[in-house]
């Protein structure tokens, strides 16, 4: 989400990939939330973060404790930021409760993007 999130409010201004620690692919859930706002992830896939620790990344955002705490050190001078979201995948419930805690991981991630593109977050 955090990947269709950062294109979305970027209007192009970045380039976003989307890798994780565990990468597992993209979850129903996190697609259908992304559909209700527009947003279509669909083609989205998350790749292992090994794929980019010599690629350049000027910026590393992490969206849970998980991958904080297990993102390895890219070389450079990438800035790491921090961010920490619930893991929706992980949310309890009949559909529509855990589709309330997407909807709601959602909205916080985008809140974070809004304002780190806002703080003047560096173009790449």
């Amino acid at each position: 989400m955090a990947e269709g999130l950062l294109r979305h409010f970027g209007q192009g201004l970045f380039e976003a990939f989307s890798a994780g620690t565990r990468p597992q692919g993209l979850n129903p859930a996190a697609v259908q939330a992304m559909k209700e706002i527009g947003i279509d992830i669909s083609g989205h896939k998350s790749e292992h973060v090994d794929a980019y620790l010599e690629s350049g990344i000027d910026t590393v955002i992490t969206v849970c404790d998980h991958a904080a705490a297990n993102c390895p050190v890219f070389p450079g001078r990438a800035e790491r930021i921090a961010w920490s979201f619930e893991d929706p995948a992980a949310a309890s419930g009949n559909e529509e409760q855990r589709m309330a805690v997407f909807r709601r991981v959602r909205e916080e991630i985008a809140g974070s993007v809004r304002s780190w593109i806002e703080r003047g977050a560096p173009e790449g």
